[in-house]
């Protein structure tokens, strides 16, 4: 791949870790909207204080100390629920290219804040995205996009969900001592997933904002890996929250919260979430073998297995990834016939890879042709999405079909387009997020692999396939599975062994 290719490289590289960002704001935004109050895994609080009449509380958004953006959580008793209504505005730095990022989730929750439905919207830019949905008993009923495109899921729930308010609701007026902790089952709707968060009350602290005194508990939890804190004084209102990357928020008012904002003039999110390496590696693009030393990641949260199957193979804290040769004989002819039942996760559609919508499937169809030999028509396709598709930052939950619209995005939106273009060829494929070289640095990034006999790389981004070998795996699967990423945001070290070109 040449210079210019590479070059594109800093124009696609991740949304998916803003995405998984942007979960971390909406867990401190409103994360502790759940049952608590007990040690013991699964207790549900029976004493719950009332919230009589509306609230409203603003706070400021600050990455590495520049304001970047705001929240504001809206609270109304209606009968025996709440109307709860939160909006966010971020102004980030995206490779040099200001993105403004503008989210409301309207939701209805019981007085324990069990979540009973909820709308949630997402705009950057041009590209949007909207999802509601209502809970029936261990199920959440599920609308996706709107108009033509809207489309019905079903998510099967582990636990009662909870969403929105912050922290504000549950601590206001509640009396909290140091050494009480509070367990929360998190939904967050950009994602799908459900994620349990543990707060604890760690300490007594004086707090100092804007030249205020104030009296707090400082309260610490654990969410994907990360740590964070939050100041609540005595009367239970949230005065600062604090985790990853330098994001913190500080409580404000609604005359002073939207003042200020940077214009996406400040720090580079993507560069703040790269990985420094030690070494260098000359035309990494070219590359079909690579050896890493790692550090950071035995014993996070997320399944190191993956770095050791298929061309990759991980031996005590070493990487090596070999890249793949594509096979001269794949052994089916499209439609692929899962007889074992095997590939069946790998050609039905998702949420966001909707492979049997018929724009998708006409659109596969056209690229095809009569070629029924699924290396050929795998190459079409990612040849395809790679000359067709924009290359420059969103920020959205990539959806194939909202890139096929709207023919613009980043790495995520061409791995996405091209696994629902894959499968509605009949081609088994799947979404990988992991991490690629570039410019002296190893980047979060997405690609796809598609099953040719076996499971071959490919990055429509980079128009590659196989990809070269810095393209290094980590987690398979969609948002839900990726946000598991945000553990190793800050932890990982790289050092390059050895490296060679066939």
């Amino acid at each position: 791949m040449g210079l210019k290719n590479r070059k594109h490289l800093f124009n696609v590289f991740g949304s998916s870790i803003v995405i998984l960002w942007l979960v971390l704001i909406g867990v401190l935004v409103r994360n502790v909207n759940s049952r608590g109050g007990s040690d013991q895994p699964g207790a549900i609080e029976s004493k719950v204080l009332a919230i009589a009449s509306p609230q409203r509380d603003w706070m400021e958004i600050y990455l590495k100390g520049q304001k970047v953006g705001y929240s504001m959580t809206q609270i109304n008793p209606v009968g025996e629920n709440y109307l709860i209504r939160e909006e966010i505005l971020l102004n980030l730095n995206l490779m040099g290219q200001p993105t403004s990022i503008y989210m409301v989730t309207r939701s209805v929750v019981d007085q324990r804040f069990l979540l009973r439905k909820f709308n949630f919207s997402m705009k950057s830019g041009v590209v949007s995205y909207k999802i509601s949905g209502t809970v029936v008993g261990n199920l959440m009923q599920l609308e996706i996009g709107e108009g033509k495109a809207k489309r019905a899921e079903r998510l099967r729930l582990s636990d009662p969900p909870m969403i929105g308010a912050g922290l504000a609701p549950f601590f206001k007026g509640r009396p909290i001592e140091v050494g009480q902790s509070f367990k929360f089952p998190i939904f967050d709707p950009s994602t799908m997933a459900l994620k349990e968060l543990v707060v604890k009350v760690a300490n007594r602290e004086t707090l100092v904002i804007r030249r205020l005194e104030y009296s707090t508990f400082r309260l610490e939890a654990q969410m994907l890996g990360q740590p964070m804190a939050f100041w609540v004084d005595e009367s239970g209102t949230v005065l600062k929250e604090k985790s990853v990357m330098g994001l913190t928020l500080i409580k404000s008012s609604a005359a002073m919260a939207h003042r200020d904002i940077e214009g996406g003039g400040g720090s580079d999110f993507y560069e703040l979430a790269a990985i420094n390496v030690k070494g260098r590696l000359r035309e990494p693009a070219k590359l079909t073998y690579l050896s890493l030393k790692v550090e950071g990641i035995a014993g996070e949260h997320f399944d190191t297995a993956i770095l050791d199957r298929g061309r990759q193979r991980f031996r005590s804290g070493m990487i090596e990834v070999v890249q793949e040769e594509i096979p001269i004989k794949v052994g089916y002819a499209i439609p692929f016939e899962d007889r074992s039942g095997k590939m069946k996760l790998f050609l039905k559609p998702e949420f966001n890879i909707e492979s049997d919508n018929e724009a998708i499937t006409g659109k596969a169809r056209d690229i095809a042709g009569s070629i029924r030999d699924p290396c050929s028509v795998a190459r079409k396709l990612m040849t395809w999405v790679y000359k067709n598709v924009e290359k420059r930052p969103v920020i959205s939950v990539p959806s194939a079909l909202e890139v096929l619209k709207n023919r613009v995005g980043d790495c995520n939106e061409h791995a996405a387009l091209l696994t629902g273009l894959l499968r509605a060829s009949g081609i088994p494929a799947r979404v990988c997020v992991g991490i690629v070289y570039a410019r002296g640095r190893f980047y979060y990034h997405a690609w796809t692999e598609g099953f040719l006999g076996r499971w071959i790389s490919m990055d429509a981004a980079l128009n590659q396939m196989p990809t070269d070998a810095t393209h290094i795996k980590l987690i398979e699967g969609g948002l839900d599975r990726q946000v598991d990423i945000i553990g190793l945001i800050g932890k990982l070290k790289l050092e390059v062994v050895d490296y060679r070109y066939d």
